[in-house]
């Protein structure tokens, strides 16, 4: 028996008209119109529409998300999910001005909180491309680490608010 490549059209009796989206050696990952990826063993009864052959990928779809989540987190600025500190979910914070005669301001410790771990992902993603740079020599790289290390520990007074420990700004380290 020969196996369909990826991108194989087919009929399948209870699933009904689907493309082939990837092979292992016992199924093929099937996404049909109505109902969505399903997998199905290679013996399966199926009319074949259209065949492709020779391009059987032996990449799977977790490993492509895996790489494409990864390259994702590390060259974009999308914001990964923190937790907050439990103690605070829900919370508020409020400003008050000096001058009583100011109205006071109010914001959700959720709201501050996720602006917080969106300004330090996108630190992140500055240090990542000072680093990968190709058109920034060895000094000047190591000059803009140094501020992006004391930006880190001028932000360290927010760890408070994060609930693990492992997402905690950190600083240059005194000894």
């Amino acid at each position: 028996m020969k196996l369909l490549g990826i991108g194989s059209r087919i009929n399948h009796s209870e699933y009904g008209f689907g493309v082939v989206t990837n092979v292992d050696s016992k199924h093929y990952w099937v996404t049909f119109q109505e109902k969505g990826l399903e997998t199905i063993a290679l013996d399966d009864e199926i009319e074949i529409i259209e065949a492709v052959h020779d391009e059987v990928d032996t990449v799977s779809f977790y490993e492509v998300e895996s790489t494409l989540r990864k390259i994702l987190k590390q060259w974009s600025d999308v914001s990964e999910v923190v937790p907050i500190a439990d103690k605070y979910k829900g919370g508020k914070i409020i400003i008050e001005p000096a001058d009583t005669n100011l109205v006071s301001k109010e914001i959700p410790i959720d709201t501050f909180f996720h602006k917080i771990v969106m300004v330090r992902d996108r630190i992140r993603v500055m240090e990542q491309k000072i680093n990968s740079s190709k058109t920034l020599d060895d000094q000047d790289k190591i000059d803009l680490q140094q501020y992006i290390t004391r930006i880190y520990g001028s932000l360290t007074t927010f760890n408070v608010l994060f609930k693990l420990k492992s997402d905690n700004f950190i600083g240059s380290k005194t000894k």
